[in-house]
C-alpha cells in the first residue's frame, strides 16, 4: 500500500504563509492550536521572548513533515486551515496595508497548492466515518450477544418450570428479545394461563402476537381462532404463531388453504437457534415472511434456512 504524503514543496509555502498572516505570537499560537488540535506539541514549541514567529513556524512544520506516520492528519489540517486565514487585521498596524499584501500573497501561494490535500481530507474523513461505523456496528453486535446468550440460558432454564412461572418468563424474554432487535412492540406482551399477546411493527407491517408453551402441539383450532383475530384488523395485519412445541401437521396444512395467508409461524426450536446465535431474530422474522409471500408456505424453519 502506497503511504500519502505531504510533498515537501508544500512546506516552505506553508511557513512563509503562517509567518506573514500573524503579527503577533500570540495570535499565532492561538491560531496553531485551534488548527493543529495539538495544544501539547503547540506548547513544546520555542515560544521565548527572543524567539522569531519563522523560526517558531519552521520547527513545528518540520517536526510535523518529519513524523507524517504520526503527524500527518494534524499536517493536512493546518495546511487546510491556513488557507483559509484571512489577514485582514494587519491592516491596522503601522504599514498594515504592505503587511496585508504580503500575508495576501504568501497565502495565494498557499491556495495554489492545496486542491491535493483537500482531496486527501476528503479522504481520510471518509475512512474515519468509515471505521467509526465498523466500530459502532461492532459494538452493537458484542451487546446483542451478549444479551442473547444471558436469553439463552434463561430459555434454557425455564424448560424445568412450572406452567405458570415458565409463562411469566416467556413473557419477560420476548419482551426483552424485541427490544434487543429495536422491535417496536406495542407495550409489553401479557401472558393469559399459557398464552401471551401483544402486538409489534416489523418492516412497515404490524404483527399480532400469539405464544403459546403447551405440552401438546398447537391445533387447527388455535391457528384458525388466531387466524380470525388477526383479520379483524386492517388488511396490513399479520400474525406471529409462537408454538415452543410445534404445531400438528395439519393444522399447517389447512391454515395454509384458501383464502389470504395472515399468519406466519414459529416454533420453539426457531427460537433456540436465535438464542444460539446462529441466525438474526429480524432475519427469521424477514425470510419467512419473503417465504410466505413467495411460495404461499406459513412455517419456514430457521433450520431450513441454515441448511
Amino acid at each position: 500500500m502506497v503511504t500519502k504524503v505531504v510533498s515537501p514543496a508544500v512546506l516552505v509555502p506553508l511557513q512563509e504563509a503562517l509567518a506573514c498572516a500573524y503579527w503577533y505570537k500570540d495570535d499565532l499560537r492561538a491560531f496553531l492550536r485551534s488548527a493543529t488540535g495539538q495544544p501539547e506539541l503547540i506548547a513544546q514549541l520555542d515560544w521565548g521572548g527572543g524567539a522569531y514567529k519563522r523560526a517558531i513556524v519552521r520547527q513545528l512544520v518540520t517536526t510535523l513533515a518529519e513524523n507524517q506516520h504520526r503527524y500527518f492528519d494534524t499536517l493536512i489540517a493546518l495546511i487546510l486551515a491556513t488557507v483559509e486565514i484571512d489577514p485582514a487585521p494587519l491592516k491596522r498596524l503601522d504599514d498594515g496595508l504592505t503587511k496585508y499584501e504580503t500575508a495576501t500573497a504568501a497565502l495565494n501561494v498557499l491556495r495554489d497548492l492545496v486542491e491535493p490535500y483537500r482531496a486527501m481530507r476528503s479522504e481520510a474523513e471518509a475512512a474515519a466515518q468509515r471505521r467509526r461505523i465498523d466500530q459502532e456496528r461492532a459494538k452493537r453486535e458484542q451487546a446483542l450477544a451478549r444479551e442473547t446468550a444471558e436469553l439463552r440460558a434463561k430459555f434454557l432454564a425455564m424448560h424445568s418450570q412450572e406452567p405458570q412461572a415458565r409463562g411469566y418468563a416467556l413473557e419477560d424474554l420476548l419482551n426483552r428479545l424485541f427490544t434487543v432487535y429495536d422491535i417496536n412492540a406495542k407495550g409489553p406482551f401479557r401472558i393469559q394461563g399459557e398464552q401471551i399477546d401483544g402486538a409489534f411493527t416489523f418492516a412497515g407491517t404490524d404483527y399480532l402476537l400469539e405464544a403459546k408453551w403447551q405440552k401438546e402441539l398447537s391445533t387447527t383450532a388455535d391457528l384458525s381462532i388466531f387466524a380470525d383475530k388477526v383479520r379483524r384488523k386492517l388488511d396490513n395485519t399479520l400474525g406471529l404463531f409462537l408454538s415452543i412445541n410445534g404445531f400438528q401437521p395439519n393444522a399447517i396444512k389447512l391454515s395454509g388453504e384458501g383464502g389470504r395467508r395472515v399468519l406466519l409461524l414459529t416454533e420453539g426450536y426457531d427460537l433456540q437457534l436465535v438464542l444460539d446465535g446462529r441466525i438474526r431474530f429480524d432475519e427469521l422474522l424477514r425470510r419467512k415472511r419473503e417465504h410466505a409471500a413467495r411460495t404461499g408456505e406459513i412455517l419456514l424453519r430457521a433450520a431450513d434456512i441454515l441448511a
